[in-house]
């Protein structure tokens, strides 16, 4: 009977650490600590992962020129955007993007940037 109970409690325990960590990636995935824009030139996109397949990118951002260019990486995880980003390779954009800080796993992306939004400027 003890043992039951001490069983019982055991899977009742490991439900709620599993429940609370499901709520804590939904939050981390859906709450973002920052959104804004980055133009730059995309030089990289591609899909990675050996089980967790994430597109994952990068642009140069330019301030000036003679600057040496900063890279800004990002992640997307939604295919909509991912097809517009393929197209526009080598091109400048200006990508819309959320920053989810916390992700607990890369499984959604390498990234905490998460882009949304692609312009492609002409």
């Amino acid at each position: 009977m003890k043992s039951k109970r001490v069983l019982l409690y055991f899977i009742g325990l490991v439900v709620v650490a599993m429940l609370a960590f499901a709520a804590y990636t939904w939050t981390m995935l859906n709450v973002s600590y920052s959104d804004g824009e980055r133009a730059g030139y995309l030089q990289k996109f591609s899909r990675v992962g050996w089980f967790c397949k994430t597109w994952e990118g990068e642009i140069l951002l330019t301030s000036m020129p003679g600057a040496i260019p900063e890279k800004f990486f990002f992640s997307t995880r939604e295919e909509a955007v991912a097809k517009e980003l393929s197209a526009a390779i080598g091109k400048r954009v200006v990508l819309g993007y959320a920053q989810h800080r916390g992700v607990p796993t890369q499984c959604f992306g390498e990234s905490e940037y998460f882009v949304t939004k692609v312009t492609v400027q002409q």
